[in-house]
């Protein structure tokens, strides 16, 4: 007892060190004591048998509490500062929106893949491709439309869903407002319609004219087709309207119905394409709008494909017997090769839109028929989502560049607001793709005023309150809605999800912004800021991630900007965003070396915040060459400074557990608890306390096929001790050690109860005993070590507000005693 209490002075020697095993117990020891006494007995730390006035004892008594209390402290959760002194912290939550977000950035695609080599024009063989044809156009010039285009046409569109509705309303009105996405194949939609009902009503007035010159485009002013409309009857006008420059307006009403009558007196026809969004939806709410659904992806695909086969074999083979078959047996092939793994991820795109279609048809083909090798083919499906991206971002603002002609220099730029958001909403869901919608709307609202303030620092950008139209948001995206989960406060509620649909456009949109557009960096940089102070952890973790892939593609930059700053910040969620920008950094086999050298020197030479942060930085297990360098700067700063720092030391040093080089790990933790420093022997004790105390969904990294991961609310030691047998001894000698050192044995043993608490749910399911059952006979070996159990689990039966149930209490006795070292006694007891 005395040799106990000395660990409380200030010259402490080294933690007890837990004995190897000796006889066998005892007979008759039980969960309940002869004499009713509730507290610990032999060298559990008892209270001195001599008079409670005494001094010295008092004295002592007194150290033992404040050691406590400092024990206490240390075991705070690194967040705690930030969110209340006892409340919960959401380091689980954070955890687990870091694992979901990774998966968006980790399809074998990094940033570093968009090599910026898109495919404008592809010649494969005899097949001339221009991709720049699914560019929308400032304005078509007015002519008819090829017979050669509309024959090809005929043989080779695939109907959305609804085509015959369509197609119903434009006979029945002479008119239809078509709205949809660009490149979802609304313009080819809308000229089959108008080819379909204007050789209709060819027929049915017994006429025959070439098909391009009943079917004509025409620039999209409606008022002006309605005063020059053609005399020749059963004619089909197609106008592709622009909504998207600062001022534009849809036409009325009135202009529309006009222009009906018009065609109806011509017997002729009229289809106006327009992009879905705010201001396209007086148009689409009138009773001449329709929504254009997209062409199934499929459907298209094998089209296309078999369109191209046998244009290939038709002119290499002309006329030779069995060309049928080989176009079935290259399309089937083809369709092969299109779904495997490496194709699919090379795409990178859940639906793909026609031009889409049309070049991966064109590289399969051409494959297939070996014009293209494997590389080149992967190479082109790659380009699908680079692509995409370039064309959501190309001269968004060119329209702003000069001011309207009467306009004031000082009355600012009009409609900044309503430009910048659909590419603002783009940024914001490669950021935070998989949270919430409400999240993702929220963050692009932020950007957007960061986008206008950027680009008329003079003005106070306006935005108005009611113009906002959520489906289309989703449309002009390519983005999907799905029904989930998110976390509050600790409790999983029903909301509704947003991502991008495929995995390639996420890293697509990040590449652009970051290399290609930058002016937008400075913008991106406060609202990436704005996002590190969020406190849902579904936005502030992902935002953390998505800096990390934007530092890989200029580090220089990034750490100017986002690492540093937030890394010397005051608050602590700042730092841990700057920590996982790092870890994702250090991802990178090119950047980690650099990552490396930054953590090591802040973890030597840093500032108090910086030394946090690198802590933060080092629990990931990515910014050191090896576990024991990682271990090595991490007892660097927590015993520096009289151990200021042994709660961010300590808790990343848990983290590492959840790593396969776990033994390593307890190793040097024993290590630490028997060194001949004191601060070294706090941080093994402390860290020892908080590994009691941490879930395993606070620590789990993102390892595949972990057994750990479907225990992600179970205490990390007895998920451990479950799943790695050979982890059970260093677990249980570190516990030991942690309660047979007085300034340590207070909070070790309320770190003990909640984990005799965990073995079954409240319902009564069961929950940790397995690994109960592993740890107990290790850490309760001795005959003091069961007396401290039995008098715990008396406390706890005895525990006025939470009393545990008898039977309980007996079951968790069991599962400390081997069956073998039972008597017959205790077993009829049970």
């Amino acid at each position: 007892m005395a040799e106990e209490q000395q660990q409380a002075d200030a010259s402490p020697g080294p933690a007890p060190r837990k004995p190897a095993k000796g006889p066998a117990p005892e007979a008759g020891n039980k969960a309940r004591g002869a004499d009713g006494d509730d507290r610990p007995r032999g060298d559990e730390g008892a209270a001195d048998g001599g008079d409670p006035a005494d001094g010295e004892a008092a004295e002592k008594e007194s150290e033992r509490e404040r050691a406590a209390g400092r024990f206490r402290e240390h075991t705070r959760d690194p967040l705690a500062e930030a969110e209340g002194e006892d409340g919960p912290t959401d380091l689980a939550a954070a955890s687990r929106a870091r694992r979901s977000t990774r998966m968006l950035f980790d399809t074998g695609r990094d940033l570093n893949s968009f090599d910026r080599s898109y495919i404008q024009s592809a010649h494969i063989g005899d097949i001339h491709l221009r991709m720049d044809a699914r560019q929308p156009n400032a304005g078509m010039r007015s002519g008819p439309v090829p017979d050669e285009e509309l024959t090809r046409l005929r043989r080779l569109h695939v109907e959305p869903k609804g085509y015959v509705q369509l197609r119903n309303a434009l006979q029945a009105r002479r008119l239809l407002v078509l709205g949809a996405a660009p490149g979802t194949g609304r313009t080819s939609t809308a000229l089959s319609l108008l080819d379909e009902v204007t050789a209709q009503a060819e027929r049915d007035q017994g006429t025959e004219t070439g098909a391009g010159s009943r079917v004509r485009r025409v620039d999209p002013d409606v008022r002006g087709l309605t005063g020059s409309l053609e005399e020749r009857r059963g004619t089909g006008y197609l106008l592709e309207l622009s909504l998207a420059g600062p001022g534009a307006l849809p036409p009325d009403e009135m202009d529309l119905d006009g222009l009906a009558a018009a065609l109806d007196e011509r017997a002729s026809f009229a289809v106006i394409v327009v992009t879905v969004g705010a201001a396209a939806n007086p148009l689409m709410a009138g009773r001449y709008g329709m929504p254009c659904p997209p062409v199934p992806t499929q459907e298209l695909l094998t089209t296309r494909l078999r369109e191209r086969l046998e244009d290939r074999l038709a002119t290499a083979r002309a006329g030779t017997p069995d060309g049928g078959p080989q176009v079935a047996e290259l399309l089937s092939r083809a369709e092969e090769l299109a779904d495997g793994k490496a194709v699919k991820d090379a795409v990178g795109l859940k639906e793909l839109r026609p031009a889409e279609a049309e070049l991966v048809a064109s590289l399969l083909a051409g494959h297939l028929l070996g014009d293209v090798s494997y590389e080149e083919l992967l190479s082109g499906c790659r380009s699908l989502a680079a692509d995409q991206a370039r064309e959501w971002f190309a001269g968004v603002d060119r329209a702003l560049a000069a001011l309207p002609s009467g306009t004031e220099p000082s009355a600012g730029r009009p409609g900044t607001a309503a430009l910048f958001h659909p590419v603002a909403f783009r940024i914001a869901l490669a950021v935070l793709g998989g949270a919430s919608r409400s999240a993702v709307a929220t963050a692009a609202h932020l950007l957007t005023w960061e986008l206008s303030v950027q680009s008329d620092p003079d003005n106070t950008p306006a935005r108005p309150l009611f113009c906002d139209d959520p489906d289309s948001d989703l449309a002009l995206s390519r983005a999907e809605a799905t029904d989930g989960t998110v976390e509050v406060a600790g409790t999983e509620v029903g909301a509704q999800l947003i991502w991008y649909q495929g995995s390639a456009l996420p890293a697509a949109v990040l590449t652009e912004i970051w290399d290609r557009h930058f002016p937008v960096r400075a913008p991106v940089v406060r609202w990436l800021r704005l996002l590190a102070d969020d406190p849902r952890p579904q936005v502030w973790i992902r935002a953390a991630v998505a800096a990390g892939e934007l530092c890989v593609r200029d580090f220089d930059h990034g750490h100017a900007e986002l690492i540093r700053p937030l890394a010397e910040a005051a608050t602590p969620r700042r730092r841990i965003f700057a920590a996982t920008t790092l870890d994702q950094t250090a991802g990178r086999a090119t950047h980690r070396k650099a990552v490396c050298k930054l953590v090591d020197d802040w973890s030597r030479y840093g500032t108090k915040p910086l030394r946090w942060t690198a802590a933060m930085a080092l629990g990931y297990g990515n910014a050191a060459a090896t576990m024991d360098d990682t271990l090595d700067a991490l007892a660097r700063i927590g015993v520096r400074d009289d151990g200021d720092q042994l709660a961010a030391a300590s808790f990343n040093v848990v983290r590492l557990l959840a790593l396969p080089d776990g033994a390593r790990v307890l190793r040097r933790m024993s290590d630490w608890t028997h060194h001949p420093r004191e601060v070294y022997q706090d941080l093994g004790l402390v860290t020892t306390v908080r590994l009691a105390v941490t879930s395993v969904d606070e620590v789990l990294n993102d390892e595949p096929g972990s057994p750990l991961a479907d225990r992600g609310d179970w205490p990390l030691p007895l998920a451990l001790a479950a799943t790695r047998p050979e982890l059970v001894r260093p677990i249980a000698d570190l516990l030991w050690t942690a309660l047979n050192t007085p300034r340590s044995q207070e909070v070790a043993m309320d770190a003990l109860e909640a984990l005799l608490r965990s073995a079954v749910r409240r319902g009564g399911g069961q929950w940790t005993q397995p690994g109960l059952a592993a740890l107990l006979p290790a850490l309760m070996a001795e005959e003091h070590d069961r007396r401290r159990l039995d008098w715990l689990l008396r406390r706890m039966m005895n525990d006025p507000e939470n009393p545990l149930p008898d039977a309980q209490a007996r079951s968790l006795w069991w599962l400390a005693v081997p069956p073998r070292e039972r008597t017959g006694e205790e077993e009829r007891d049970g």
